[in-house]
């Protein structure tokens, strides 16, 4: 067994080694994850959460990834990709890969396509994801609300809204 890693794989030395794709898509990812905290409607929620999975693996992808040479290679999701490019996030990327088919529902308006817990425990999510990403880079993550989507209706946000 050689002790040289996979030549698809390259792992950066440091957070100032990371091409700024990968910080591009980190920041997206952040964004993304700020429209899921600040939607109030579910399918919304949900489809930016799992967005924000999906551009903080392409973070990863681009940090680590490297195109092989091959005339006819299959083509391959960003969670396959992940799978292969970083076994020890095989498990984020299923979980992900298994929500695709609901987030494509979601982004379409469907509204029986998630549940209001889904959407929330789909932000929490991937806003863990999102951290264990930022450390397998090498970059401190980030600070998550304490509260991660918990957009109060607009009727409970005010006291005398429920006192009336």
């Amino acid at each position: 067994m050689s002790p040289h890693p996979s030549p698809t794989v390259h792992e950066p030395v440091g957070p100032f080694s990371l091409p700024a794709t990968t910080h591009a898509y980190l920041a997206r990812a952040a964004a993304s994850l700020g429209e899921a905290t600040a939607a109030v409607d579910v399918p919304t929620r949900y489809a930016c959460a799992h967005v924000a999975a999906l551009r903080a693996a392409a973070a990863l992808l681009a940090a680590r990834a490297r195109p092989t040479p091959a005339r006819r290679r299959p083509q391959k999701n960003a969670w396959v990709l992940l799978a292969e490019v970083a076994p020890e996030l095989a498990e984020w990327a299923s979980f992900f890969a298994a929500g695709a088919a609901k987030r494509a529902a979601a982004e379409a308006g469907s509204t029986r396509a998630v549940t209001e817990r889904e959407a929330d425990d789909l932000v929490r999510d991937a806003d863990r994801f999102l951290a264990v990403v930022e450390q397998a880079l090498g970059l401190a993550p980030h600070h998550s609300a304490p509260q991660l989507c918990v957009t109060p209706h607009p009727a409970a946000a005010h006291p005398a809204a429920r006192a009336g």
